[in-house]
């Protein structure tokens, strides 16, 4: 089973689907809205997308995830619209049969994500001025 949305609201606690007996591992990342950003003092993000094109691409690179890592199941939720600090923008969860194949889908997902998702970050720093943000940033960091 696999699922990539676009969510307005709070993201959920559990993954949207049944662990299957077959899973030793469920592996959950939470990206979280910080309050800083290269330097800069954050107050709050907002984020935007192509939604057509991202759900298709989102749900490409869960196929290509539970094919790689042989996951029994996986999901990555993304959040759209005004975020605050502290808030999960993006929570991913991997099952499988073992923690290795669990956390190596779990982070292929979210780096997969970050790359390749028409998703749009916009910051809005603590002196009132705001800026689009590269949501991949430098590689793996975002």
């Amino acid at each position: 089973m696999s699922a990539f949305r676009l969510v307005d609201g709070p993201l959920p606690d559990h993954p949207p689907f049944d662990v299957p007996v077959a899973a030793g591992a469920v592996v959950t990342f939470d990206g979280r809205v910080r309050d800083h950003n290269d330097g800069k003092a954050v107050q709050r993000l907002a984020y935007s997308a192509y939604a057509a094109l991202a759900i298709s691409e989102g749900e490409t690179i869960m196929v290509e995830a539970l094919a790689k890592f042989g996951l029994t199941a996986a999901a990555c939720y993304h959040r759209l619209g005004d975020l605050d600090l502290g808030e999960a923008a993006v929570r991913v969860w991997a099952a499988a049969a073992h923690r290795e194949e669990a956390f190596a889908g779990c982070r292929y997902i979210i780096d997969e994500v970050k790359s390749r998702v028409p998703i749009w970050k916009k910051e809005t720093y603590t002196d009132g001025q705001s800026a689009w943000v590269l949501c991949a940033h430098q590689g793996s960091r975002g």
